[in-house]
């Protein structure tokens, strides 16, 4: 009877310990950020480009200056392109509501937001989607622009 005692004892203690212990565990983390659905293109050069590849970037991101050197080579009379730093504007980021670095927004002429990076992006990635919008079905179904939809499949 001593012995049955004791065990009873030792998992009662053990219960209130693991009951501590599962009270202790990490918020969850998200993992998801906010990206802008569509923007006023007034608020950024060329207004009147078909299309904007606007990157939300911070001086402190390191990775940002990766997407930003693969973005700007896609500047030209039809494709405006701004870096947008959160140190030196932010005013833009507060208004998109921008929250994760750096983030890649492909807007058309209307403002509404066509593809969307989060994080680092290959050239071919990028380049492939800025070429799909601009001409659909010039980009192989089967192959993957790495963009949101993709991450989240």
């Amino acid at each position: 009877m001593d012995r049955v005692l004791l065990v009873l004892g030792a998992l009662a203690i053990a219960g209130a310990f693991a009951a501590v212990l599962g009270r202790r565990t990490a918020a969850p983390s998200s993992n998801t950020h906010h990206v802008p659905s569509v923007l006023d293109r007034r608020d950024f050069i060329q207004p009147d480009a078909p299309w904007l590849v606007a990157v939300f970037t911070s001086s402190t991101c390191d990775t940002c200056a990766g997407v930003w050197e693969r973005a700007e080579l896609l500047a030209s009379d039809v494709v405006a392109c701004q870096r947008i730093d959160f140190q030196d504007d932010t005013s833009l980021h507060e208004r998109y509501r921008i929250d994760g670095v750096p983030t890649l927004v492909v807007a058309d002429a209307d403002g509404a937001v066509r593809r969307a990076f989060l994080g680092p992006v290959t050239a071919t990635d990028l380049w492939a989607a800025v070429a799909d919008e601009r001409e659909p079905g010039s980009v192989p179904p089967d192959c993957h622009t790495g963009e949101i939809d993709d991450q989240l499949n």
